[in-house]
């Protein structure tokens, strides 16, 4: 039983295609976080509920791959969690962007999140969902979370599950 894979008779190719699935797996939803709470501290661009939504995906992946790195055993089915839950946020991103778009109408239509007193609820900041709060080339941050997460999703299943 090799160490690295949890398998037996993995090929190199296939042990690089796993590595290059976990390093995505690491480093997409990564970035993504970063860029969203430096958006958020340093861009004063407040999240709404959606937002927080497709935080949490990222959250479920980044733990998985993490998981995936401490447990080479078990790395192939946790870099297909890390993926699905990659995948979760950029189907909200989908959602999201349509709502922001008018596609359809969206389950909430603001936040005001950590609010614990009336003071609180006064100086947070309202936030609707279906508002573009920044958009880059024509696509606001949901689109973009949606095409990243999605074609990440999709090749980390495909580095994963790919035999040859």
């Amino acid at each position: 039983m090799d160490a690295h894979t949890g398998s037996l008779g993995m090929s190199e190719l296939q042990k690089r295609s796993l590595d290059r699935a976990l390093w995505l797996a690491l480093l997409v939803p990564a970035g993504l976080l970063a860029g969203a709470y430096g958006s958020q501290i340093f861009g004063g661009l407040h999240p709404c509920e959606m937002c927080w939504w497709q935080r949490y995906g990222h959250f479920a992946g980044l733990t998985a791959a993490t998981l995936g790195l401490l447990l080479p055993s078990a790395r192939r089915p946790l870099l297909l969690l890390a993926a699905l839950g990659i995948a979760a946020s950029g189907a909200i991103g989908v959602y999201h962007a349509g709502v922001e778009a008018r596609w359809w109408e969206g389950f909430t239509t603001c936040t005001a999140t950590g609010a614990r007193s009336l003071q609180d609820i006064l100086r947070t900041p309202l936030v609707r969902c279906d508002q573009v709060q920044w958009a880059f080339l024509g696509l606001s941050m949901a689109a973009w979370n949606a095409i990243i997460s999605l074609s990440a999703a999709g090749a980390i299943a495909w580095l994963t599950l790919k035999r040859r």
